[in-house]
């Protein structure tokens, strides 16, 4: 079983592809492969739902490597991959490229966001995470829906069926919800670590089930690659999309991004970016540039959605909403 898994090469889906900075291997594909299996580190369980009944760990770096192992996804954080373990449990490992801090805040971090994670049903559940000499990562869910980003591009390139208004609402509504469990977050800070903003989102980090339900994953994930400083502002050097301040101001304005693709994909979110604030009008008169069909009892919602996301992406920060005041109006 070994051999076969340095033999096999991972299957790369458009489904799952998030636009890379560089490619990455599989963990099948390391050389010292043999290495990690002699060191035989332990996946560390999240809440116990990884665990044996005799209360033993379920994983190892040996399962792991050993399992069907495949990239699904690559990011400037790092690289997503879909492994299913030799008892026919399947699971998604987010691979960091690169870590700020060592194992036991890695572990501490990890652990309180799978905590947080446990009192909130619209976020994908850490499971575990392994912290060892050649890898890092964190063991979640798998949603064999994929992402939001899977859906829209699955339609738009690839003839699939295209997503409802409800739907499309409905996955708004949930994203909205996450966010503001996120944002609610008391006390917002713990030993270095931002708990009251997500800092990465995009629709590749929203999930979706058989029923349509979107979970937000990735949370805090950012911070374990990049070092936060007090000012909330990144201190290493890291790819382009991480130098980004954490901020809940800057996760509106992704969300707005979010909700504008959902609406009229691409084409809305190049019309916005292209416009200034002084435009604003401009972008309203062409509000017909929806990518679905509603009916006219629907039309007011369509028209309120989109006018929340305008002001989400506004220049001024500022100006931009709380995800309070989102949710207050599409309830």
């Amino acid at each position: 079983m070994l051999t076969r898994a340095l033999n096999t090469k991972p299957k790369r889906s458009f489904r799952y592809n998030e636009g890379s900075c560089r490619s990455s291997l599989s963990l099948c594909e390391y050389d010292e492969i043999f290495i990690g299996c002699m060191e035989n580190e332990l996946v560390v369980p999240c809440g116990g739902g990884e665990m044996k009944e005799d209360g033993g760990f379920r994983w190892r770096l040996k399962d792991v490597m050993w399992a069907s192992v495949g990239v699904v996804g690559e990011s400037a954080l790092g690289v997503t991959e879909k492994v299913v373990f030799s008892d026919g449990t399947c699971r998604v490992l987010k691979r960091f490229r690169m870590v700020c801090v060592r194992r036991k805040g890695f572990g501490r971090h990890v652990a309180r966001l799978a905590a947080i994670g446990q009192h909130c049903d619209y976020l994908v559940p850490v499971r575990g995470y392994l912290y060892s000499k050649r890898f890092k990562f964190v063991v979640c869910d798998y949603y064999p829906m994929g992402s939001l980003y899977d859906l829209l591009i699955g339609a738009r390139e690839h003839g699939h069926t295209l997503l409802t208004w409800k739907k499309r609402l409905k996955i708004i509504l949930d994203i909205a919800r996450a966010i503001c469990f996120i944002h609610s977050q008391s006390p917002p800070r713990e030993r270095n670590m931002i708990m009251n903003v997500h800092g990465n989102l995009k629709t590749s980090n929203i999930m979706i089930d058989v029923d349509f339900n979107a979970y937000l994953s990735n949370y805090g994930f950012t911070q374990l690659a990049v070092e936060i400083s007090d000012t909330h502002q990144p201190k290493t050097t890291s790819p382009s999309r991480l130098h980004e301040p954490s901020s809940q101001k800057n996760d509106m304005y992704h969300f707005g991004l979010i909700m504008l693709d959902i609406l009229g994909g691409p084409k809305a979110l190049e019309l916005v970016e292209s416009c200034d604030l002084e435009r604003k009008e401009d972008i309203k008169a062409r509000e017909g540039e929806f990518e679905f069909r509603f009916e006219g009892k629907d039309r007011w919602e369509v028209l309120k959605v989109w006018n929340m996301a305008l002001e989400c992406t506004n220049r001024s920060r500022e100006a931009r909403p709380s995800i309070e005041n989102i949710l207050l109006h599409l309830s």
